[in-house]
């Protein structure tokens, strides 16, 4: 019963949590390998490598796209005259039917055509003045008409996306 007593008062040991310098320890850091410092270099020059590629493919497929879009909006803009003229036959009178009818049938066709390349009509009779899509060669006082009113189109405007093709020609009240 003596030996059980002596071991319920001995005091338990605890670890050694003092730091190896303390303790007397020589404590070796890890010494950098060369080959780990040239091949984390070399990582982070591919790494770079690969973030500065990632940015030229972006930055030339969104110039290839602009310059699609503009050679579109410049296409669609040595036709625009041939859509002026067909709407000048419409708007003339004449006898033949089937010479109307084709008309008809080939502006129908050429606006189909222009909606599907993206080209809208820039809308301008009755809406307010717009210097970013119309083109104001006319002024007239008219009471029946609000400020900056669009009264009358002289020749349609386009836009394709954002871009103004061909600004409206138009006459603007008050």
């Amino acid at each position: 019963m003596a030996q059980d007593k002596s071991k319920k008062d001995e005091i338990p040991q605890e670890e050694n949590t003092e730091p190896e310098a303390v303790t007397g320890e020589v404590v070796e850091e890890p010494k950098e390998d060369p080959l780990e410092k040239q091949l984390a270099a070399e990582k982070e020059k591919f790494l770079r490598l690969a973030a500065e590629y990632d940015n030229y493919r972006k930055r030339s497929a969104k110039e290839r796209e602009a310059m699609y879009a503009d050679v579109k909006c410049d296409t669609v803009t040595q036709f625009l005259p041939v859509y002026d003229n067909l709407e000048r036959a419409l708007a003339n009178e004449t006898a033949d039917e089937a010479y109307k009818k084709g008309v008809e049938m080939i502006m129908t066709q050429f606006k189909d055509i222009l909606t599907r390349l993206g080209v809208e009509e820039i809308a301008a009779a009755g809406r307010p003045f717009d210097p970013t899509r119309h083109n104001a060669v006319m002024h007239v006082e008219d009471e029946n008409a609000g400020d900056n009113e669009v009264v009358e189109e002289f020749q349609k405007g386009f836009i394709m996306g954002d871009k103004v093709i061909r600004h409206s020609v138009v006459k603007v009240a008050n």
